[in-house]
C-alpha cells in the first residue's frame, strides 16, 4: 500500500509539473503571437518610410516625438531605434524556443549575441531618446523608461556572464528575466488595450498622467518580471500548490495578452497600415 500511495503521489506531482509546463507554453505562444503582430506592424509601417528617408511619414501615426523638421540626428537615431526593435523582438522569441537550443546550438549562441547587443543598444538609445531628445510626456513615464533600461542593462550583463562561465541553468534564468523587461514597450501597448477592453479606459489621462498611466509606467516591466520570477521559483522548488497557482496565473496572463494583442492590432497598428 505504501508503494501504491507513493506512486500515486509521484503521478500527481508529475501532473502538476505538466500543468505548469503547459501553462508556460500557452503563455509564451500568446506572447509570440502578439509580438509577431507588433513586428509585422514595425516592418509594414516604419521600415518603408525609414529606409526610403521619408521620415515625415512617421507622424501619420500619433507619436510623442517622431519626425522633427531640422533634427537630422534625432530623426536618424529614432529610425535606428525603431528598426532595431523588430530585430530584438524576433530574436527574443527565437532564443526561447527549446527545439532551437537543442537542435541548433550555434544558432542559439549567435542569435543570443545579437539579442544581447540589440538589448544594449536599445536600452541606451531609449535613455538618450528620453533624456536627450525629450521623448516623454511626464516625468513619471520617463522614470519608468529609465528603470526599464537599467534593468535591461543589468540582466543582459548577468546573462552574458553566466553564459561565459558555462553556468547554463543560471544563464537561462537571467535570459528569461531579460526577455521580460526587454519586452516592456510591447507589454505597455498590450496592457493599455487589455485595460481599455476591461474598464473602458478608466484611469487613463490625456497626457498619460492618470492613475493607470502611472501604474503601467512601472508595471510594464515589473509585472512581467514578477510573473517570470514566480514561474522560475515554482519550477525550481515550488510546492505542488505553488506550481498549480502559478500555472493558473500563466494561463490567465496568456488570455489577457491575447485580448490585449488583438485590441492593439485593431486600434493601434492595423489602422495605420
Amino acid at each position: 500500500m505504501a508503494t501504491i500511495d507513493a506512486s500515486l503521489g509521484s503521478a500527481r506531482t508529475v501532473r502538476r509539473a505538466d500543468w505548469l509546463a503547459r501553462a508556460a507554453t500557452f503563455c509564451f505562444l500568446s506572447i509570440a503571437a502578439g509580438q509577431l503582430l507588433f513586428t509585422a506592424f514595425i516592418f509594414a509601417f516604419y521600415y518603408p518610410s525609414s529606409l526610403s528617408g521619408d521620415f515625415a511619414a512617421w507622424n501619420s501615426k500619433p507619436l510623442i516625438k517622431g519626425f522633427v523638421a531640422g533634427d537630422a540626428s534625432g530623426n536618424l537615431f529614432f529610425a535606428a531605434h525603431v528598426l532595431m526593435a523588430a530585430v530584438i523582438t524576433v530574436g527574443g522569441l527565437v532564443q526561447l524556443v527549446p527545439a532551437i537550443r537543442a537542435r541548433w546550438p550555434a544558432i542559439h549562441r549567435w542569435n543570443g549575441r545579437l539579442y544581447l547587443a540589440s538589448a544594449l543598444m536599445l536600452s541606451l538609445g531609449g535613455l538618450w531618446l528620453t533624456w536627450g531628445r525629450g521623448t516623454w510626456m511626464n516625468l513619471i513615464g520617463a522614470a519608468g523608461i529609465t528603470l526599464d533600461a537599467l534593468l535591461i542593462l543589468a540582466f543582459a550583463a548577468l546573462a552574458w556572464r553566466a553564459a561565459r562561465a558555462h553556468r547554463f541553468a543560471l544563464h537561462r534564468r537571467w535570459a528569461l528575466r531579460l526577455f521580460a523587461v526587454a519586452s516592456a514597450v510591447w507589454f505597455m501597448r498590450v496592457g493599455y488595450m487589455a485595460w481599455g477592453i476591461a474598464s473602458g479606459g478608466a484611469g487613463i489621462g490625456r497626457a498619460m498622467d492618470g492613475p493607470f498611466d502611472i501604474f503601467l509606467a512601472f508595471a510594464n516591466s515589473l509585472l512581467p518580471l514578477a510573473v517570470t520570477e514566480l514561474y522560475l521559483r515554482a519550477g525550481a522548488n515550488g510546492t505542488p500548490a505553488a506550481k498549480k497557482g502559478v500555472a493558473v496565473l500563466l494561463a490567465t496572463s496568456g488570455l489577457v495578452i491575447l485580448a490585449g494583442s488583438a485590441g492593439a492590432w485593431m486600434v493601434m497598428w492595423s489602422p495605420y497600415l
